[in-house]
């Protein structure tokens, strides 16, 4: 095995060229034998190998693992924190590592998979071929998931042809065959990538080799559609999740959402909504978001209501989303100059236990009263938000500068006094 990985390795070095990709396999910190890992501590090494010169960072390390005794830091958070100022630093990380479990003699397969898999944070192949080795010249022998680390940190260092070769290796083995992750990575990273016939290609691959169907594959193929704007082939797909039994997720759900708002379907968007709703499935925020987005842009402010009034009926609906959709409503309102649906909207709001969770919707109905000039009715609404919500410095100048516009000195002077006492003055 070790003559073969050392093949792939001269494959590559004669490879240049490579597609732009980042999978995303989920995995678990490094390191099982300390599974509290303390924050504290992890921050706090942080810091330290950032100061210290390169030179320094084993040593460093050496120290300060000596000081931690059972308390380990996460290898990954470190790894991961390291690698976008100092990726140099996060390899010499790593290295150590390897060197301990060498000296230690670990024969911890999961602990080697681990590492490898940590090499991908850093895009490094060849420390990643070195783990590698050196779990091989201990007597470890790999398994399918020791494999799906190597690919995965080939796939992430954008080297496809060692991708593919390691895979047709554990194709022609008896001990570590593809699994589902093995398809599941090379989906994902294709799907980031943006390359849909390669990431369909492999979907169909991993359906002839007799592998099921499961949900991290279909949040990579359906993201993968809609972000390339794949919209048909998402809809099939969305459609054969359904049919295998397979619960979407809240990822798969919005990503299906965002494709259908791109195509400006605002009658899809609806009906895919309350499809949702109906099926007992929960709806987010950003999702939210997206269809009030849609509602804006075509000006429907009414069918807005009439989705509100559906949400309003016992479902799956957080506060949060609720909130969303009554602050869409206010600010169309506020867009359209309808002050008096305004003031509706917003007291339907605040007597549901709900508030603004945007400034610049307060400053929009502000501004509406600006405009009518309905200073006194600008007072009252006020007076609401003192129960539900904190202005911040942007409401208040915006308050200050409008009632200067109109001569209203004394207002001017007590939203000075409120601000001062808010402490942003």
């Amino acid at each position: 095995m070790a003559l073969a990985v050392r093949a792939l390795w001269t494959v590559r070095k004669s490879c240049r060229g490579r597609p732009h990709f980042f999978p995303n396999p989920h995995r678990s910190g490094f390191c099982k034998r300390a599974q509290s890992h303390s924050n504290s501590n992890s921050n706090s090494l942080l810091l330290k190998l950032l100061q210290v010169p390169n030179s320094r960072i084993k040593t460093t390390l050496d120290q300060e693992m000596a000081s931690l005794q059972r308390s380990q830091p996460s290898w990954d958070f470190l790894v991961t924190s390291l690698s976008p100022s100092s990726s140099d630093k996060a390899r010499l990380v790593l290295e150590w590592i390897l060197e301990k479990m060498l000296k230690e003699n670990e024969k911890d397969r999961d602990l080697f998979s681990e590492l490898i898999f940590l090499c991908g944070k850093v895009k490094d192949v060849m420390l990643g071929m070195r783990v590698f080795g050196s779990m091989e010249a201990t007597g470890v022998k790999p398994t399918s998931l020791v494999f799906n680390s190597l690919i995965s940190v080939c796939l992430s260092s954008h080297d496809v042809v060692t991708a593919v070769s390691l895979f047709e290796i554990m194709e022609s083995s008896e001990s570590y065959k593809p699994d589902f992750h093995t398809y599941n990575i090379f989906i994902s990273a294709f799907s980031k990538s943006g390359n849909v016939d390669a990431m369909l290609a492999w979907y169909s691959a991993k359906k002839a080799a007799g592998l099921g169907p499961d949900l991290q594959m279909f949040e990579s193929l359906i993201s993968g559609c809609v972000n390339s704007r794949k919209f048909e082939i998402a809809d099939t797909i969305f459609e054969e999740m359904m049919i295998s039994g397979i619960v979407p997720s809240a990822s798969i759900l919005e990503s299906m959402l965002s494709g259908i708002c791109k195509q400006k379907s605002l009658r899809r968007a609806e009906e895919f909504f309350k499809f949702v709703i109906d099926s007992g499935w929960e709806i987010n925020e950003n999702m939210a978001d997206k269809l009030v987005a849609l509602y804006h842009q075509q000006g429907k402010v009414e069918e807005m209501e009439e989705l509100l009034e559906t949400m309003m009926k016992p479902c799956v609906v957080t506060t949060g989303v609720l909130t969303r959709i009554h602050c869409g409503i206010v600010r169309m309102y506020a867009m359209l100059d309808r002050l008096d649906d305004v003031e509706f909207a917003v007291g339907r709001m605040l007597k549901q236990g709900l508030s603004f969770t945007s400034a610049n919707d307060v400053e929009k109905v502000i501004c509406l009263y600006f405009r009518r000039e309905a200073y006194d009715r600008l007072d009252i609404f006020l007076e609401c938000l003192k129960t539900c919500c904190v202005l911040n410095k942007s409401t208040y100048d915006l308050l200050i500068s409008g009632y200067r516009r109109a001569q209203l000195l004394e207002k001017v002077d007590r939203v000075m006094k409120d601000m001062k006492s808010s402490g942003l003055a």
